[in-house]
Order: C-alpha cells, then structure tokens, then sequence
C-alpha cells in the first residue's frame, strides 16, 4: 500500500460503514428485496470492472440458450437514455449501451433489455417478452433490491478481492466480505498454464464459505474480424491496438504477443472515441513506415465505433476486432455448467417434475 492510498484509508472506513449500515438493512428486512418465480441468474463483481462480466456472461447464453428462452437484463452503463428499455431494431450501442448492444447484437435468438432499476426491470422484461424462462442479470451484485437465485461473483487472479482495498483507497465498490452473498466465485482471466497447487493456493485466499464452489476461467481470443469489408491482414507487421475496457493489459499482452511492432492506445471504460482521438489515431497510422499495418479493438470498442459519425472514415482504413470467449479449466468447466443447469431446471416453472 503506497502513502497515496493511507491517507485514504479513512475514507475507506466512512465508505464502509455507509455500505454495512445499507447491508444490514437489506438483510434484516427493513429495505424490501423483490424475487420472482423464475430462475435469475446474476454476474457481478466487487471491483470498479475489468473481471470480464460480459464474456460470462455469453457464456451463460450458450450454455442455456438451446433448451431454455434466455433473457439479459442489464443498467447498460454509459448509454445515452434512460428507464427500461427493450432491445428491438432500433437499439443502438448509444440507446443501449456498448455491452448490452453487443449482446444483442450476437444473440438474435435472446431478448435484451436495460434498466439502472432491475426490480422494475425484470416485469416490463417479462412483459415485452413473456415467453422468457431465465433471466441473466448483468452487474446486480450491489442492486440487493432484487434477490438473484444463483448469484456468480467474479475476480480477477492477479486482483483478487481480497487483495484489495474498498474504493478510494483501492479498487472495490464494496469490501471484500460482501463476497459471503455469493454462490459461485469464479477466479477470471487466469494464465492458460494455471497449475493444480496455484489454484489451491488462490481458493486458501479466498476462504470460499460452505456453500460456495470456486471455479477458474481464462479468456480464449478469437481470429480477426473486419469492421467494413474483409482487407488482407496476412502479412501484418504494424499493429496499432487500441481498448476502452477497464483492464486492456491481457488484451494488449496478447497482441504484441501475435504481432512484432504493436503500438497501444488505452481509454477509460467504455469511452466513445471524439473525432479528435479518432484523428490521431489515424495520423499514427499514416506515420507508421509499412505497408502490412491494421489497427485492432476489443468488440466493446467495435460496437460504438461502426455506429458513430465518423465510421464512414473509418472505412478507408483497416479496423478490425478480435472477439473473445471465457472457458473453464477441464474439471471445472463441467462442474460450472452442471450447477448452472440444475439451478435452472429445479426452478424453472415450465420444469417438468415426475
């Protein structure tokens, strides 16, 4: 702990005690917590993002998606409207939301909604879509107004919960014991190498309660994939990367990992790029002395991008993304799903019970 983050440590405390008094309510029944009668499923985390809620949370869709009617229910963060709202063929990354609006975009076959209030959320949801049998609740860790049937909280390996600080001293929303609400914790964008002794060292830190699992995921990269047209990208040399996610590291250690001159530029969580920073980006490109040079994003950055005032210069340009995919070590992969799956089965409704 550095001097910067002592003297904020009082601040720390203050915040605590305001978020334990909040707990305490919601648990003693003095604040309302609201369930339904069908499986909810919540993906969160205690830090500021960068756990990779998202990916999860796809994974999930396509875990479920072929025997159940999922839907996602999400605050869509940093978008430019407000109250509930259904995705429908108007929904924009900016209506939306970039994660929701990529959701959407990827899974015709599920239902996309957003809402900053998830208990009046899930029935307008289930009103414009009432053939929905499980809802997916995106970042409600902290929203105890609605009480998720299988609530999965996530964190990171090399930023465990435990290892930090509650905001804004550290990295946390919320302190690291709030993580005693959780069914499943699972440690996220671990090295693909990770060794059976490291993964028990890590669960020893996290001192998982009786009823929690602990399971271990890793980000698995996609190929390329063009904004506009296909341009050939075989003989690239000269990358210019470029990320606006709240931990962009894996992504730019992965890129200069495939590429030999790589040049990145990072952006605050979900930032929409101005036309300024669109231009200076496309100077460093113009400056690059090589005729095998693309520029690469996360899919999140993509969204907005396509569908912002500058894309039609963007397409005289090579812009790709390089989509990612969460998956569990061997063992854990198929506890994971079975847990899931029999959560969702047991409370479904339309379960048949013999």
């Amino acid at each position: 702990m550095n001097l910067i983050q002592l003297l904020l440590l009082p601040l720390s405390f203050i915040y605590q005690l305001v978020l334990r008094l909040r707990n305490s309510l919601y648990t003693h029944g003095i604040f309302g917590v609201t369930s339904f009668d069908l499986p909810i499923i919540n993906v969160g985390n205690l830090a500021f993002g960068g756990t990779g809620k998202t990916p999860h949370i796809e994974y999930l869709i396509r875990l479920l998606k072929d025997s159940y009617k999922v839907a996602v229910l999400s605050r869509g963060y940093k978008r430019k409207t407000t109250g509930y709202l259904f995705g429908d063929q108007q929904a924009t990354a900016m209506s939306l939301g970039d994660e929701p609006y990529q959701i959407f975009r990827k899974f015709r076959e599920i239902e996309v909604a957003v809402s900053e209030n998830r208990v009046l959320g899930v029935p307008n949801l289930l009103f414009d879509a009432p053939e929905t049998e499980v809802i997916l609740l995106d970042d409600a860790y902290q929203h105890r107004a609605i009480k998720p049937g299988l609530n999965i909280l996530l964190t990171e390996q090399n930023s465990l919960y435990v290892n930090d600080h509650l905001a804004p001293a550290g990295y946390l929303r919320e302190y690291a014991s709030a993580a005693e609400r959780a069914n499943c914790i699972v440690v996220t964008k671990c090295k693909t190498d990770l060794s059976l002794e490291e993964r028990k060292s890590i669960i020893a830190q996290l001192k998982p309660l009786g009823h929690q699992s602990v399971y271990f995921s890793y980000l698995k990269y996609g190929e390329l994939v063009p904004y506009f047209e296909p341009l050939v990208h075989n003989e690239t040399t000269a990358v210019i990367a470029f990320a606006g996610i709240a931990n962009p590291l894996p992504f730019f250690q992965y890129i200069e990992s495939k590429y030999q001159h790589v040049i990145t530029k990072s952006f605050p969580d979900h930032h929409q790029l101005s036309e300024i920073e669109i231009e200076r980006l496309l100077e460093t490109f113009d400056e690059i002395n090589s005729d095998h040079k693309i520029f690469v994003s996360t899919e999140k950055d993509f969204q907005k991008l396509v569908q912002g005032p500058q894309a039609e210069k963007l397409k005289k340009y090579p812009f790709y993304y390089i989509p990612i995919e969460v998956a569990f070590f061997a063992e854990d992969s198929s506890n994971f799903n079975q847990k899931v799956i029999h959560y969702v089965s047991e409370n479904s409704p339309n379960t048949y019970i013999p």
